[in-house]
C-alpha cells in the first residue's frame, strides 16, 4: 500500500492547538511516510474538563495551524459527535466510510499513549488501526515497553525495515517514534494568556493573532455565537 492510501489521525481538544501537536503530527509523518495528517479537534473529550474555547474556535484555529505546515489537513469529522469522543468510536466510522485499520494511523503523544489503559474498549481498540507514538518532553518512547509490558508484540520502531513490513501487514502495530519535540502544552499557553505572558514561538503566528483578536483564554471568553450577533436598529 503507498503512504498515499494511509491517513494519519491526530486528535485532541486543541485549547489551543501549539507547537508541540504540530510536532508530533510531523514527526509521524516523516518517520512513516504519510502523505497527509488530519488534525482532528474533539467536540467533547471524554478524560478531561470541558474546553475553554468553543469547537467552532478550536477548529477555525487548528484550520489556521494546518495551513502554514505541508502534509497537514485539518479536519471536522469528530465536531458532530454529540456525547464524548472516543477514539474506537471514531475508527468504526472509519470502518464503515471503508478505511481498513491498515490504512489508519492514529497518532498520540507518549505521554497521552502511557494512559492508553483507560481508553473505551482497551485492547481492542489496538486492532482497529495502526498507532503512532511520539516521544514528548519527560517520555521517551523507550519507555512505553517497561510501562506496558503486555504490549511487547505491538511494538515496533519506526523507519525500520520491520516498520516498513508491519504497515503493510495484516496486524495493525504500535511504531514508537524518537523525536524532538516542544515543551509546550495548552494549560501553560492558557495560562500564560491570563497572566499576560507571551506565546510567541508556542503558537502558529496565525493562531496567537486569532487567539488576541477574539480574546480567547482570557477572564471572560467570548462565544463563537458573539462574532455573529446584530445590534437592533
Amino acid at each position: 500500500m503507498s503512504s498515499a492510501e494511509r491517513i494519519g489521525i491526530l486528535g485532541g481538544t486543541f485549547d489551543p492547538v501549539h507547537a508541540g501537536h504540530i510536532a508530533v503530527a510531523q514527526a509521524a509523518r516523516h518517520a512513516l511516510g504519510l502523505r497527509q495528517v488530519w488534525l482532528m479537534p474533539s467536540r467533547v473529550p471524554p478524560h478531561r474538563h470541558g474546553p475553554q474555547a468553543s469547537v467552532y474556535h478550536r477548529f477555525a484555529m487548528v484550520a489556521m495551524a494546518a495551513l502554514s505546515v505541508e502534509g497537514l489537513l485539518a479536519s471536522d469529522a469528530d465536531l458532530e459527535t454529540p456525547g464524548p469522543s472516543y477514539t474506537i468510536e471514531l475508527l468504526e466510522r472509519l470502518h464503515v466510510e471503508g478505511y481498513r485499520p491498515s490504512q489508519i494511523v492514529f497518532i498520540t503523544g507518549a505521554d497521552a499513549f502511557a494512559d492508553i489503559a483507560t481508553w473505551r474498549r482497551y485492547p481492542a481498540l489496538l486492532d482497529a488501526a495502526h498507532f503512532a507514538v511520539v516521544s514528548r518532553p519527560r517520555q521517551r518512547v523507550e519507555a512505553m515497553r517497561e510501562r506496558l509490558p503486555e504490549l511487547s508484540e505491538h511494538f515496533v520502531l519506526a523507519e525500520t525495515n520491520e516498520a516498513r513490513a508491519r504497515l503493510d501487514g495484516p496486524q495493525p502495530a504500535v511504531f514508537l517514534i524518537d523525536a524532538p519535540t516542544p515543551d509546550v502544552s495548552s494549560t501553560n499557553i492558557r495560562q500564560r494568556l491570563q497572566t499576560g505572558t507571551s506565546i510567541v514561538g508556542l503558537v502558529p503566528a496565525d493562531v496567537e493573532r486569532y487567539i488576541r483578536r477574539h480574546g480567547l483564554y482570557a477572564a471572560e471568553i467570548p462565544t463563537a455565537g458573539h462574532l455573529h450577533e446584530h445590534t437592533a436598529q
